[in-house]
């Protein structure tokens, strides 16, 4: 049974929402999102449903890394993840500090963008990271190839730290304070 963990109304797209994960469930849609050309940062291109299943269980039963479906207007429209980095994909990588979280998020793929919806979804999953009292700054690590992902993290408050060698890719480091997200997002209506 999946459970609805956070919803904020945009002011100009609507209803967006994070839902947990049914992995058996989830896991075709998932696999058509991650192995699409347009992910091709996610690093999943040639998976097969039994390893997009296998890796998002895997999440679903880490203790400090887990992946929620985003909706919009309540069809699937995205994926969302969220990490402790002292423990999981920036072990020594970064500077860590109490109340870093790690995020990395997905659209879906789409014939017929709408206007702002990238902006939103990420607004969307920024403001619910920060609704946990305990988290201070949002960590990211996109590949430094990825300049659309770095241009929508600049958006929302991220400040990029530097580039750091992950074993997979070369990351541009960022993070965002809560209160520099406050501010970028503030006529937004970041908040719900």
């Amino acid at each position: 049974m999946t459970e609805v963990v956070f919803t904020r109304h945009d002011p100009g797209l609507g209803e967006f929402a994070l839902r947990t994960l049914d992995v058996a469930a989830d896991a075709p849609l998932l696999h058509r999102w991650v192995t699409h050309p347009k992910a091709a940062f996610w690093m999943m291109q040639d998976a097969d449903l039994d390893r997009v299943a296998a890796e998002y269980g895997a999440l679903a039963a880490h203790p400090h890394h887990d992946a929620y479906l985003g909706l919009w207007r309540d069809t699937p429209a995205f994926l969302a993840e969220r990490y402790d980095p002292a423990r999981v994909e920036l072990v020594g990588l970064h500077d860590a500090q109490p109340g870093d979280v790690g995020m990395h998020f997905l659209c879906a793929p789409t014939d017929t963008p709408v206007h702002g919806f990238t902006t939103a979804v990420i607004t969307t999953v920024m403001a619910w990271l920060f609704t946990d009292p305990a988290t201070r700054r949002v960590v990211v690590e996109p590949d430094v190839r990825n300049t659309a992902v770095h241009a929508l993290n600049a958006a929302v408050g991220f400040e990029a730290v530097g580039p750091i060698a992950k074993p997979e890719k070369t990351a541009l480091l960022s993070i965002c304070t809560r209160e520099r997200f406050v501010a970028a997002t503030r006529s937004e209506g970041a908040s719900s």
